[in-house]
C-alpha cells in the first residue's frame, strides 16, 4: 500500500493525553464535535481520549448501500488500543472495563437531532467489574441501566417509554419520587426487569458482547444522519446532505459517582441577551443526558445567578469551589482560542475536572449583535468578522414587535426564560396538532411537559413553545433560541392533563385551543392576546448595520407600494423602491369601478374616460412614495396582471357588483367571459396590454411624471422615478414602449414647465428577454430582474402550485433548495448572467437588479454580487437581512481575490 493510499483511506483519527491527530481546522473531516476536541487536547485541556471516524466514512457508508470500508475494523481497533493505553483500562475487561460514549458530530451543529449512547461496554460482567473499580455498587447499576435504556432506543429501535414505565413502577413501589433516592438494590431491580422487556421484545437476550454494542452504536449514529428529524433540520438551517456526519467514540467518564461528581452545560456569555458573564447549569451526581433532557431541574453554574434566579439549591461555585475555579479559568482560555461565544459540555469525576465539547455557542439574534459587537470592541475580532458573525437570516427575530409593557398582564404561569420574543397564539399540547394548525395559517403556542427531537417539526410550525420541565440549556430552549421562536421552560407549576386536553396552573385550568401570550424575555405564560410594540432598531444592532453598510457594493431596495410599506423600508434603511406594483393600486375599492368601467368600453375613447376617473388616484399614490423616498431611485411597474383579474367571475358576484356600481351586469358577464384565457400566466398580460391598449400606460406614466413635476414643485428633493415595463421579451416591444413613454413624459414636462430625470427600463423574466437582453439594453436604461416569473417560465413550474411537489423533489435530492426560496444558480442564474453580459455590452451603464422574493435571500444575494448586479430589492421588513448579507457577500468575494 502506498503513502498515498494510506492518506486517502484513513477513516480514524485519535485525541487524548495531550496530543491529536487532528486540529480545527479539519471540521470538514472530523465534524465540528471531533475537530474541537482534537484542538482542546491539543491546547493541554482535560479532555477525555478517544477518536473520531471521519465523515468521509459516512459517505462511504450511504454510498455502498450502508457498509463500512474495509480497513474501518482495524484502524477502529487501533484507535481503541491508545485510548486503552491513555486510560489503563481495556475495553471489555470484566476486572477493569473501559467505557465509551459514542457521539454524532457533523461539521454544521445539529443540537439533538442525531443519536448519542453512553456507558457503551457494560454488561453483566462490567457492571460488576465497574462496582468493585468504583467501590460504588449504587453507580455502576446505575450507569448500567441507563445504557441499556438509552442502547434499546436507539440501536435496537425500542421505545423509550417503556423503560420510563418500569422505572416510574419501581419509584411507586418505593414511594420515592427522584433517581437519586434509588438505592445500588433498587438500580439491579431495575436493571433485571429492562433485561426482561428487552427479550421479551425482541426474542433475544440485550447484546452482552461490548464490541458488538461498539459496532451497533457506530452504525445508529451514522444511521440517524438520515432520520426524519435531522433531515428537516438540515432543510431548515439548510444544511447539505452531502456532508455527512463523523462519529466520536470516547472514554466515559462519570457524573454520577455521588456528592464531589457532576455534569454541565455552560456558555462563555448569555446566549440570549449576548452579555458578558458565564451563564448555564449543572447537576450534581448526574451524568450528561439529565441536564438537557430535563428530567431533573438544574442547578446554576454562579452564586449570583442563584440569588438572581432565587433558587436555593448552591450554585456550582458554591458547591465545588476549587473546580469552578479551574472550569472558569479553562471557558476563558477556550473563548479566547476561539474568539467566540463557546456552547460547553463538561463532567466532574470525583472531584476532576473533564472537558467533553466546546463549540460556538447557538444564540438569538439579539446575542449575536451584541457578542459581535463587543467582541470586536474588545479587539478579539476585526469589524469585518463581527460583520460575517451574524446570521442575515436571524434578524428577522428582531424586526417584529414585542409586549409592550405598559399593557395589563395576567401572568397564568412563571417559567425560566429561555428564548426572548413574545408571541400570541392557541394552546395545542402535541407537535402534531402544531404542525396541522400552523400549516393552516394558525398562530399556535405549544405547550409541552417536555420537548424531544421528534418534536421539531411542531416547534417549527408554532409561535412560541411552553414546557413544564427543564432548564435553560434543555431540548426546547437550545432548539427554540435557533430558531428564533420565543420559549418559557422549566413552568413547573404548569400541569398537563393531555386527556381532559387542557393545563392547570395557580388554580385556573387552560382548554386546548384558548389564546395564551408567552414572554420569552420574562419567562411568564400570559393569558389572552397582550398588546405588541414595534422594535427599537438602535445600539448593537445600529452598530453592526453600520459597520455592514461601510463594506457592501450592492444597494438594497425595498418592495413597496403603500405609504405604509414605504416608510418601514426606510426605517429598515432601504435605499429606494425597487419594485412599485401598480396594480395592488388599481384594487383599492375606490377605483375599482373605474377600473372595470374602463375594461367594459368598447373603444379607446371610452377606455380613456374611464382611466381619466383613475389618474387623479394615480398620481397621488406616486406623490406621497415620492415624497417618503426623498429623492431616492423609485421603480414602477406598469400594469401586469391580465385584465380579467379585475372582474367578478360568476353570476352571484356579477350581480353584487353590478348593483354596487351601476354597471351593466350581463355585459360584466360577458366581458369576463371573452377576457377569460386557457394559461393567464402566459397571456394578454404585463407589456402586451400596453401594445394592445396603449392607452392604461400612457395614462400611468402621465401620473408619475406629473406626480414628479409636483415634487419637483414643491422645493424638495427632486424624485427619480424608473418606469418599468413588464414581460418584454423582443426588442420591438421595448422600442414601441420607450417611444411611448418618452411622448408621454414630453408632453406632461411641456404641460407643467419642469425637467424630470427618469428612466426607462424592463422586467427580465421571460428566457428569451434574458438571452436576448442585447436588443433590449438599446432602449432600456435598466434592467429589474422578476426571478419569481423568471424562475417559473424557466422550469416550467407555477409558483402557485410547486408546494404539492416540490418537497418530494427535494427529499429524493433532486431540488437541493426550493428554487423559489433561494436562485436556482446554475438555469435562472445562467439567464442572468447572460443578460448582464449582454446588456452591458449593448449599454454599459445599463443599470442592473433583481426584485423577486429572492432580494432577502442571503443565498440569492451572494449570486447577485458574484455577477456584480447594482441592487437587490425585497420587502419592506427583509431590507435588514439584505444588507447584512450584501456586506458578507463583498467581504466573502474579497477575501476569494486575495
Amino acid at each position: 500500500m502506498t503513502a498515498d493510499t494510506m492518506v486517502k483511506t484513513r477513516w480514524v483519527y485519535t485525541f487524548g493525553g495531550g496530543r491529536a491527530d487532528g486540529d480545527a481546522s479539519m471540521k470538514n473531516l472530523l465534524g465540528g464535535k471531533g475537530a474541537n476536541l482534537a484542538e482542546m487536547s491539543a491546547l493541554g485541556l482535560p479532555v477525555p481520549p478517544g477518536f473520531t471516524i471521519t465523515t468521509e466514512c459516512c459517505t462511504y457508508y450511504y454510498a455502498n448501500e450502508r457498509t463500512y470500508p474495509a480497513d474501518l475494523k482495524d484502524q477502529v481497533a487501533q484507535g481503541l488500543k491508545k485510548v486503552e493505553e491513555i486510560t489503563g483500562k481495556s475495553f471489555g475487561d470484566p476486572a477493569n472495563p473501559l467505557l465509551v460514549s459514542v457521539r454524532s458530530g457533523a461539521r454544521a451543529s445539529m443540537p439533538g437531532m442525531m443519536d448519542t449512547v453512553l456507558n457503551l461496554g457494560l454488561n453483566d460482567e462490567t457492571a460488576e467489574g465497574l462496582a468493585k473499580l468504583a467501590g460504588d455498587r449504587r453507580f455502576a447499576f446505575d450507569s448500567y441501566r441507563r445504557f441499556i435504556q438509552m442502547y434499546s432506543n436507539v440501536v435496537l429501535d425500542l421505545d423509550h417509554h417503556m423503560f420510563e414505565e418500569i422505572l416510574d413502577e419501581h419509584k411507586e413501589r418505593l414511594d420515592v419520587t427522584v433517581d437519586t433516592a434509588l438505592s445500588a438494590e433498587d438500580w439491579e431491580a431495575v436493571v433485571a426487569d429492562y433485561k426482561k422487556a428487552v427479550e421479551a421484545e425482541l426474542g433475544e437476550p440485550f447484546p452482552q458482547d461490548p464490541h458488538a454494542q461498539l459496532w451497533g452504536a457506530v452504525g445508529a449514529v451514522f444511521a440517524s444522519w438520515m432520520n426524519d428529524r435531522a433531515k428537516f433540520y438540515r432543510r431548515m438551517h439548510d444544511i447539505p446532505e452531502s456532508w455527512g456526519t463523523a462519529v466520536n467514540v470516547q472514554a466515559m467518564v462519570f457524573g454520577n459517582m455521588g456528592e464531589t461528581s457532576a455534569t454541565g452545560v455552560a456558555f462563555t456569555r448569555n446566549p440570549s441577551t449576548g452579555e458578558n458573564r458565564l451563564y448555564g447549569e449543572f447537576l450534581i451526581n448526574a451524568q450528561g443526558e439529565d441536564v438537557v433532557a430535563g428530567i431533573r431541574t438544574p442547578q446554576a453554574l454562579t452564586k449570583i445567578a442563584r440569588e438572581e434566579m432565587g433558587e436555593k439549591q448552591p450554585s456550582m461555585e458554591e458547591a465545588l469551589p476549587e473546580v469552578f475555579a479551574q472550569f472558569k479559568s479553562v471557558v476563558e482560555k477556550l473563548e479566547k482560542h476561539y474568539r467566540d461565544m463557546q456552547d460547553i459540555e463538561f463532567t466532574v469525576e470525583k472531584g476532576r475536572l473533564y472537558m467533553l465539547q466546546t463549540r460556538n455557542g447557538k444564540r438569538t439574534a439579539k446575542a449575536a449583535l451584541k457578542v459581535a459587537v463587543d467582541l470586536a470592541s474588545e479587539g478579539l475580532i476585526t469589524r469585518e468578522e463581527a460583520v460575517m458573525r451574524v446570521e442575515p437570516a436571524s434578524l428577522d427575530q428582531l424586526l417584529h414587535p414585542t409586549i409592550d409593557p405598559g399593557s395589563p398582564r395576567e401572568v397564568i404561569a412563571n417559567g425560566l426564560p429561555a428564548s426572548p420574543g413574545a408571541a400570541t397564539g392557541k394552546v395545542v399540547f402535541t407537535a402534531e396538532e402544531a404542525e396541522r394548525l400552523g400549516s393552516a395559517g394558525e398562530a399556535v403556542i405549544l405547550v409541552r411537559e417536555e420537548t424531544s427531537p421528534e418534536d421539531i417539526r411542531g416547534m417549527d410550525a408554532a409561535r412560541g413553545i411552553v414546557t413544564a420541565r427543564g432548564g435553560m440549556t434543555s431540548h426546547a430552549a437550545v432548539v427554540a433560541r435557533g430558531m428564533g421562536r420565543p420559549c418559557v421552560s422549566g413552568a413547573g407549576e404548569i400541569h398537563i392533563d393531555m386527556k381532559s386536553g387542557e393545563f392547570r396552573a395557580r388554580g385556573r385550568s387552560v382548554k386546548e385551543g384558548e389564546i395564551v401570550t408567552i414572554d420569552g424575555s420574562t419567562g411568564e405564560v400570559l393569558a389572552g392576546a397582550v398588546k405588541m410594540i414595534e422594535p427599537e432598531l438602535s445600539g448593537d444592532f445600529a452598530t453592526l448595520m453600520g459597520w455592514a453598510d461601510g463594506v457592501r457594493r450592492l444597494k438594497v431596495r425595498a418592495n413597496a407600494e403603500t405609504s405604509l410599506d414605504a416608510r418601514t423600508a426606510r426605517q429598515f434603511g432601504a435605499e429606494g423602491i425597487g419594485l412599485c406594483r401598480t396594480e395592488h393600486m388599481f384594487f383599492d375599492p375606490d377605483r375599482i369601478a373605474a377600473v372595470r368601467e374602463m375594461i367594459l368600453a368598447d373603444d379607446t375613447a371610452g377606455r380613456k374616460a374611464a382611466l381619466a376617473k383613475i389618474l387623479p388616484m394615480q398620481r397621488q399614490d406616486f406623490v406621497e412614495l415620492f415624497q417618503i423616498m426623498e429623492g431616492l431611485p423609485v421603480t414602477i411597474r406598469l400594469l401586469d396582471p391580465p385584465l380579467h383579474e379585475f372582474l367578478p367571475h360568476n353570476e352571484e358576484d356579477v350581480a353584487a357588483v353590478a348593483q354596487a356600481t351601476g354597471l351593466d351586469a350581463a355585459k360584466l358577464l360577458r366581458r369576463a367571459q371573452e377576457l377569460h384565457e386557457v394559461n393567464p400566466m402566459l397571456g394578454h398580460r404585463g407589456c402586451r396590454l400596453g401594445v394592445a391598449y396603449p392607452e392604461i400606460y400612457e395614462m400611468q406614466v402621465r401620473g408619475i411624471i406629473e406626480a414628479a413635476c409636483e415634487i419637483a414643485a414643491s422645493g424638495k428633493a427632486a424624485p427619480i422615478p424608473e418606469i418599468m415595463h413588464p414581460l418584454v421579451s423582443k426588442g420591438e416591444e421595448m422600442k414601441f414602449l420607450r417611444e411611448l413613454t418618452d411622448r408621454v413624459a414630453k408632453e406632461v414636462t411641456a404641460e407643467k414647465g419642469c425637467q424630470i430625470e427618469y428612466k426607462v427600463g424592463t422586467m427580465i423574466e421571460l428566457p428569451r428577454a434574458a438571452i436576448r437582453a442585447g436588443d433590449l439594453a438599446e432602449y432600456a436604461e435598466f434592467f429589474s430582474f422578476g426571478t419569481n416569473d423568471l424562475t417559473q417560465t424557466t422550469f416550467g413550474i407555477s409558483r402557485d402550485d410547486s408546494g404539492r411537489f416540490l418537497n418530494a423533489y427535494i427529499e429524493k435530492g433532486i431540488f437541493e433548495k426550493d428554487p423559489f426560496v433561494s436562485i436556482d444558480t446554475e438555469g435562472v442564474g445562467d439567464l442572468i448572467r447572460i443578460a448582464a453580459e449582454r446588456g452591458r455590452a449593448a449599454r454599459p451603464d445599463v443599470k442592473l437588479g433583481i426584485c423577486g422574493e429572492h432580494g432577502g435571500d442571503p443565498a440569492s444575494i451572494a449570486f447577485c454580487e458574484q455577477v456584480g448586479l447594482d441592487y437587490v430589492s425585497c420587502s419592506a421588513y427583509r431590507v435588514p437581512i439584505a444588507r447584512l448579507a450584501a456586506a458578507q457577500s463583498a467581504i466573502g468575494e474579497r477575501e476569494k481575490d486575495r
